[in-house]
């Protein structure tokens, strides 16, 4: 365990109005300045109703002191909660007199940082805390939860012992280079690498799940100008925030909005219509276009019911590279017969003037969001970093199996080494330099 030598105290939690609000302390001294605060003693694991009082003897509120002796707590180290109510000036009191009792201020994330430091929780564990606090819904929260239980770093530490196992097999066949590889079980080492890399795309392809689950998905509306893609966003947002005009090209930059479909979160982004010409402002809203759709979930294609092909033809390489796309036929109540398209599957009718079909394409939308896995059990929550951590492991294993294909074996040891290191760098067991600071400073205070 990393022994503190500082105690730190922060308002944990304060309710914006009403309510319980917590004060924590953690570090060597927590408990005796608890004491000094409640002018009591305290036994650990025990609730006792105190009044916390001033440098002067004066009462600055009564509540809950708990006591969590070390190791046995979230932190690692002796932890002091405070309940009082939730007043903030009362709460900042409570910190200001611990402070001057002999604590310091706790830095944004220190708590979970020092969780981490002292061996109780691993680093994307850590990260779970702030997943969980700030879920938008009980589906995000669920998933973190499953985070901060361990369902990723299980998985990830898994993988990782699988590579250590290989790469110590690799380096003991090195003694043997003379050998050919066969001779040595490079059969098995071959087919134990196939089922390494096979385990971490699934676990990449669930961490890139996790990874929309908690930061939402990212869908441009795209198609030629004057098909009713500003309608369709104001429509789905339920609020009139794109301009609306029949004049073609009224969009000349991007407008962004977020929704919840279905539970998950979508950030929609309006663009300008794709088309040959135009002026110099709308063909800058057009290259735009082009550079949100390059990193896009979804592409959100909008097209003039009665003219489809003609729509579809005009973004067809701007859609090209984007993962996934929908098709939807708008302004159907100008046709003569509304009605879903007939021989296309992956197109759907709607008018965003009259609400016509908005209801399927909600759950179009939502089926293609979800896919019915994100919300599955044993859904965890992941973020960027972990996804390129993963990527990089794959990239190496990649190289792995090459190198040991042309039986370059000292190569392939590398790229498991440098395989193995990436995986532990989202748990915590290798980390660069700066990477504790960057991820425990997006915290809040008090956690």
């Amino acid at each position: 365990m990393r022994q503190a030598t500082e105690t730190i105290a922060a308002i944990a939690t304060a309710p914006a109005s009403g309510g319980v609000g917590v004060v924590r302390l953690s570090g060597p001294r927590a408990r005796e300045i608890a004491q000094a605060l409640c002018a009591r003693a305290l036994r650990p694991r025990h609730a006792h109703h105190v009044r916390f009082r001033d440098a002067d003897g004066g009462v600055l509120d009564d509540g809950l002191a708990l006591w969590f002796r070390a190791p046995a707590s979230y932190t690692g180290e002796d932890v002091v909660e405070l309940q009082a109510h939730g007043s903030p000036p009362v709460l900042q009191a409570l910190v200001e007199r611990a402070v001057a009792l002999g604590a310091r201020r706790a830095r944004a994330g220190e708590f979970s940082e020092r969780a981490f430091l002292n061996g109780r929780l691993d680093l994307a564990q850590a990260e779970a805390v702030a997943d969980l606090i700030a879920a938008a819904d009980v589906r995000a929260a669920r998933a973190a939860r499953r985070a901060l239980d361990g369902a990723f770093s299980q998985r990830v530490d898994a993988l990782a012992d699988a590579l250590l196992a290989l790469r110590v097999q690799v380096e003991a066949a090195i003694d043997f280079a003379d050998e050919p590889i066969d001779t040595l079980g490079g059969e098995r080492l071959r087919g134990e690498l196939a089922a390494a890399r096979a385990a971490l795309a699934e676990v990449l392809a669930q961490a890139r799940r996790g990874q929309k689950l908690r930061d939402g998905w990212h869908a441009v509306i795209v198609g030629p100008p004057n098909a009713g893609k500003s309608s369709l966003l104001n429509a789905l947002a339920g609020s009139e925030r794109a301009i609306v005009t029949e004049i073609a090209g009224t969009t000349r930059d991007l407008l962004r909005e977020t929704v919840r479909v279905g539970g998950v979160e979508l950030t929609l982004v309006d663009t300008a219509g794709m088309r040959h010409g135009g002026d110099a402002i709308e063909r800058e809203g057009m290259r735009r276009a082009q550079a949100e759709l390059a990193r896009a979930d979804l592409a959100v294609v909008v097209v003039d019911a009665r003219d489809p092909g003609a729509g579809l033809a005009a973004v067809a390489d701007a859609v090209a590279g984007v993962p996934a796309r929908l098709v939807v036929h708008n302004k159907a109540d100008l046709l003569p017969a509304p009605a879903d398209v007939d021989g296309d599957s992956d197109a759907l009718r709607v008018s965003a003037r009259t609400g016509l079909h908005l209801d399927r394409l909600g759950a179009r939308l939502a089926g293609l969001l979800d896919g019915g896995e994100a919300s599955g059990e044993g859904a965890f929550t992941a973020r960027a970093r972990h996804v390129d951590a993963l990527q990089a492991a794959s990239a190496e294993l990649e190289a792995a199996a090459a190198e040991l294909a042309a039986e370059r074996l000292e190569l392939a040891a590398e790229a498991l080494r440098l395989a193995h290191d990436a995986l532990g760098e989202i748990t915590g067991r290798v980390l660069p330099d700066d990477l504790l600071g960057r991820i425990f400073s997006t915290f809040c205070i008090g956690k």
